[in-house]
Formats: structure tokens, C-alpha cells, sequence
């Protein structure tokens, strides 16, 4: 088959323009089909519309355009070749230097134009990449961190397992997989439609039991490339699930790992090495497991294959010997047969040949849309949200439970206000934690009314205190930022909780949690009570690392810093009750009894259930 190859400048554009707007219109039809009529079509819409939509930018749909295009491009490129191919051998069999070198100048100008397109569509492609992949981070990390979810999904019934997986690992195989995936697809029916007529002017009539098939060998490679991706599904469908579990097993694994190392100090008192071990050998045996069903499953699936593909290589090459030995088509008939053979088996095995990646790509889009479904059930959940009362505590009708719906707590009824202190009193398992958590807002098992200071206004210490990484100065200030004025107020509130040498070390960034006791965290959170001087401060156990003697040095110290500042503390010494002006006792059966501390409080009492 000759080209006309002075044309084909103009023509490749009309090429491009009509197969781009075909293309186009195509993959908006499928793509609202696949989202209104499959499962995973719905998932992928939920991920990307927000992304591509116009509404928010045009860039993105712009970019994909240009993937398109560039797709088209490849494809065009591609046909072009298979012309190629055809004259240059053709002139190697007619012995024709001039047609040889005409030739060898035709494909210096393919060349040339193939590796432009190629380094510009590597480029396009990894730029929508991490355009996207930041855009989906930053979305599904303030959808975990929103309302709380990272906290509260803890309490749904199915809890999303291994999120930072999901965040970082997920998001961009998502992103890598839609793209390839998709773009590759429109290539592959491109490319068919395209190769399917060359080989359909190439073919010639083949006779089967007495019977002439004309144009054989189109209806040959249709039937070959469709049974055989019929098997390949049915030998690759197990990879789904086989992926799937492969992630979560992988990711247990590496919790376990990172588990152990967080708590290597008590891990070593306990001396509990032989368990760990063990703990470590059951998960990473699951894991192991599942890689060999996924390798004997892989080896079927690979190897069938790889036989396709074998058989394929000299398939057109013995469908058109007859014709080629008996001189009705030349060589290089030939061998664009094969070259357009191979495109057409290659555009119809795309989906048998990408099972094993579509498998990944779903698993992974069942793993972020399940993650998304965690987040909207932990926001979901009922809680109570303080209200604004910038100069006191006010609480009214609380009622607090167990996830059970055991009582803890029940219709209290408190107020504080600027410089009086209460301490919650109580057996072990009472509720007085959770207390703090009902009134933070956490705790889903509680309603009432709950007004106090908001924001930066409020600070909770908890028993073990949060060190963010970063600089020593972030970590003191936190939740608060730093600003370069302060490290005067810094370095004075380290020195006032005994903690001065640390005051010259501001600027040094690490894993402060690991560098310090549990004594000295205690003290960074006074510290940050200090420097952020909140209006309220809830302190759970916040002093139960320290000894009596430094116990009775920090809260003095607040008392002192900070005299109009209301405190709610958690603790089980006497020698809190000297800086604490009420009491709270609960008996965690939903009794409570509330006083003056110099008063001798009355057994608790339940209220009406």
C-alpha cells in the first residue's frame, strides 16, 4: 500500500481534529455510563469529578485535552510508521537505492516528530500527575483532620484501617492508574479502528472447509485476541481480592513494626521480645501468604499471556505466505500485515493484558472510597458542640455513657468562672476522662450543654502530652505558631517548669517525644499553658509523671502566671486539693456529687435515669 506522503501534513491534522473530537465525545459518554452503572465507576467519579471540575479550575480539563491530543498524536505516528515500513521494504525488495534513501529521509522527519511528541507527553502526563496528586492530598487530609474524623472514626463500626497508607500510597496509584489507564484504553480503540482498516486492504480471502472467508485474517485476529482475553479474565479475576488483602496485609505489617519501635522502652522493661515476635511472625506470615497465591496466580496469568503473545508474532506471517510466495503482494505488504497485525492484537488485548493493573486500580479506589465513607460516618456521629461563653464553664443536663450505653454520668450541672478551679475525683474508670472528652466535644456518647472559651482559648493536657515534630519552639507553642519575637517568652516559660536547659535549644528540630521523659513532656505542657495563656485549661492526670514536690511547683506556677484562669483537672493526689476551689466526685454508675473543696462532700448522688 503506497502514501501519498507530500500530503500528509494536512491530512494527519484532519486525522487528529476528527479523532479528537470522536475521542472526546466518546469518553464523556463512558464515562458518565461507568459512573451512573458501576460501582467502581462511581467511586472513580466521586475521587475525580471534584478535581476536573470546571467550576473550581479549567486547567485540569485543559491538560487532559492536551493528553488526548498527544494520544491521538501517538497513534497517527504509529499508522505513519506501519506506511513506512510497507515502502521501505518494499524498495529493499526491488533493489531500488532511490526509493531506499527517499525512505531512510522519511523516517529522520517520523523520527525526529515521535521523540518531540514522546518527551512533551512525559511531560504532560507527570505534570497532571502531581497536579492532581496534590489537589486529592490536600482534599483527603482535610477531610480526615475535618470535624475531627481521625479521632472519631474510631468509634464507627467499621473503622478505616491503616489511613496514612491511604493518604500518602493510595492517592498516587489512584492518580497514576486513572491516567494510564484511561488514556491508555482510548489509544488501544483508536489504534484498532485505524489498524483494523490497513489490515483490512492488506487481507486477503482465506478458504476454511471449502469455504472462502474474504478479508480472513481480520476476522481471524478478532476472534483470536477476543477468546483469549475471555481466559485471560477468567484467570485473573482472583487478583482483585488477592491485591486488595495484599495492601492491608502489608500495611499491618508496617504498623506493627512501627508500633513496636514507638514502644521499645516498655517493650525492653517487659522484656516481651519472644511475643513481639511472634505478633511480628503472624502478620508477616498473612502477608506472605497472600504474596504466594498472588504468585501462582500471577505465573497462570503471565504465562498465558506470554503464549498469546508468542503465537501472535507469526500468525500474519503464515496467514499471508500464500499469497506473498505466489507474488499477489509484495514485501512490504508483509510486513505492514505483521505491523498492523501486532497494532490491532495489541488494541485488543489492552484490557486482557491491563487485568492485573485494573485489579491494583480497583482495589485501590475500594481502599480511598472507603476512606472517604469512614470520614462521613465519623462526622456523622452525634457530639456535642460547646458553645461560646468566653469567661466561664457552663454545663447543663450533661449526660455521658459508655459505647455501650452504660451511664456514667447523669444531668450534671456545674458552672465555673474566671479563677476557680474543680477537681474531678473518682474510682478507676469512672468516667472522668471521658468527662473532659464529652466537653472537648470527642466523645459521641454524651449530650447535654457545654459553653465555655473556644479556639486558642482552651487548652487540654493530656497524661502523655502530643510533641509535634519540628523545632523545640513549635512544640512549646503548640497549637499556637511562634512568631521570631517570641523565644524571649519561650525560653522564660522552659526556665520557669525546670526545664532551662532546653532554653538555647529552640531551633533544633527533632522527634522531641523520643528525646524527652515523660517528666520533662509534662513540663513542656506547662510550659504551653504559659506561653499561650489560655482562658480554661483541662488537665487529665497532667502531673502523674512528676513527683509531689514538682507537682505542687506547676500548678503553684499557675496559679501564680495565670490568676484568673480556670482549671478543670483529673487526679487521684490530695495534694491537688490546696489549688483547686471545687470538687467533683463521680461514682461511674451515673452519680456525682459537686462542693466547695473545704467542704466535706456528701456521697454521690444519681439523678433520675
Amino acid at each position: 500500500m503506497d502514501l501519498n506522503w507530500q500530503q500528509q501534513l494536512w491530512e494527519s491534522a484532519l486525522w487528529l481534529a476528527r479523532a479528537c473530537g470522536i475521542t472526546a465525545i466518546a469518553l464523556v459518554a463512558v464515562s458518565l455510563a461507568l459512573s451512573r452503572w458501576t460501582d467502581w465507576g462511581r467511586k472513580f467519579w466521586r475521587l475525580a469529578w471534584p478535581y476536573l471540575t470546571p467550576r473550581r479550575s479549567w486547567r485540569p480539563l485543559l491538560t487532559l485535552a492536551a493528553l488526548l491530543f498527544l494520544a491521538m498524536f501517538s497513534v497517527r505516528m504509529t499508522v505513519l510508521f506501519s506506511y513506512w515500513y510497507n515502502g521501505f521494504y518494499s524498495a529493499l525488495q526491488a533493489l531500488d537505492p532511490t526509493a531506499f534513501w527517499r525512505f531512510l529521509g522519511i523516517f529522520s522527519v517520523l523520527a525526529s516528530v515521535h521523540v518531540v511528541r514522546t518527551l512533551v507527553d512525559s511531560y504532560a502526563g507527570q505534570a497532571f500527575d502531581i497536579h492532581w496528586r496534590v489537589w486529592l492530598n490536600d482534599r483527603l487530609t482535610g477531610d480526615w483532620l475535618g470535624a475531627r474524623a481521625y479521632y472519631r472514626s474510631h468509634f464507627v463500626g467499621e473503622p478505616v484501617d491503616n489511613p496514612d497508607q491511604r493518604i500518602e500510597q493510595d492517592i498516587s496509584m489512584f492518580v497514576t492508574g486513572s491516567r494510564s489507564l484511561a488514556i491508555g484504553a482510548l489509544s488501544a480503540m483508536v489504534s484498532l479502528v485505524a489498524f483494523t482498516g490497513i489490515l483490512w486492504n492488506l487481507s486477503g480471502p482465506l478458504g476454511v472447509a471449502g469455504v472462502e472467508i474474504p478479508r480472513a485474517m481480520v476476522f481471524m485476529v478478532y476472534l483470536y485476541v477476543i477468546v483469549a482475553t475471555l481466559f485471560a479474565f477468567k484467570i485473573g479475576r482472583p487478583l482483585i481480592l488477592l491485591n486488595f488483602l495484599s495492601e492491608r496485609l502489608t500495611a499491618n505489617f508496617r504498623y506493627a513494626l512501627l508500633r513496636l519501635r514507638e514502644n521499645a522502652e516498655n517493650v525492653a522493661f517487659y522484656q516481651g521480645e519472644a511475643v513481639e515476635r511472634a505478633t511480628l511472625w503472624t502478620r508477616f506470615s498473612a502477608y506472605i501468604a497472600n504474596l504466594w497465591a498472588r504468585v501462582y496466580r500471577g505465573l497462570k496469568f503471565d504465562g498465558f499471556n506470554l503464549a498469546v503473545s508468542q503465537v501472535a508474532v507469526v500468525f500474519p506471517f503464515l496467514l499471508q505466505a500464500q499469497r506473498f510466495f505466489s507474488g499477489a503482494i509484495k514485501l512490504g505488504d508483509v510486513m505492514q500485515t505483521a505491523q498492523a497485525f501486532g497494532q490491532v492484537q495489541d488494541s485488543l488485548s489492552f484490557f486482557r493484558t491491563s487485568y492485573d493493573s485494573f485489579a491494583q486500580y480497583r482495589a485501590t479506589l475500594n481502599r480511598l472510597a472507603g476512606f472517604l465513607d469512614a470520614n462521613a460516618a465519623a462526622r456523622e456521629l452525634p457530639a456535642i458542640e460547646p458553645q461560646p461563653l468566653p469567661d466561664g464553664l457552663q454545663i447543663t443536663g450533661l449526660n455521658v455513657s459508655r459505647p455501650d450505653g452504660q451511664a456514667l454520668l447523669r444531668q450534671l450541672n456545674l458552672s465555673l468562672h474566671p479563677g476557680q478551679a474543680l477537681l474531678i475525683k473518682g474510682p478507676s474508670g469512672s468516667g472522668k476522662t471521658t468527662l473532659l472528652r464529652a466537653l472537648a466535644g470527642l466523645w459521641p456518647y454524651a449530650q447535654g450543654s457545654v459553653k465555655r472559651p473556644l479556639g486558642a482559648a482552651a487548652l487540654f493536657l493530656s497524661q502523655r502530652p502530643y510533641l509535634p515534630l519540628g523545632a523545640l519552639r513549635d512544640a512549646v507553642a503548640y497549637p499556637g505558631h511562634a512568631q521570631p519575637g517570641d523565644d524571649t517568652r519561650l525560653a522564660a516559660a522552659l526556665r520557669q517548669v525546670n526545664l532551662g536547659h532546653l532554653a538555647g535549644r529552640l531551633d533544633e528540630a527533632a522527634d522531641w517525644s523520643r528525646i524527652l521523659s515523660i517528666g520533662e513532656q509534662q513540663r513542656v505542657a506547662f510550659a504551653r499553658v504559659l506561653f499561650n495563656r489560655p482562658a480554661i485549661v483541662f488537665l487529665d492526670e497532667a502531673t502523674s509523671a512528676t513527683d509531689e514536690g514538682l507537682e505542687h511547683m506547676l500548678y503553684s506556677l499557675l496559679r501564680q502566671e495565670l490568676p484568673d484562669c480556670m482549671l478543670v483537672s483529673v487526679g487521684h493526689r490530695s495534694t491537688l486539693d490546696p489549688f483547686h476551689t471545687h470538687r467533683l466526685a463521680l461514682d461511674g454508675e451515673g452519680g456525682w456529687a459537686m462542693g466547695a473543696m473545704d467542704v466535706v462532700m456528701p456521697a454521690p448522688q444519681r439523678a433520675a435515669a
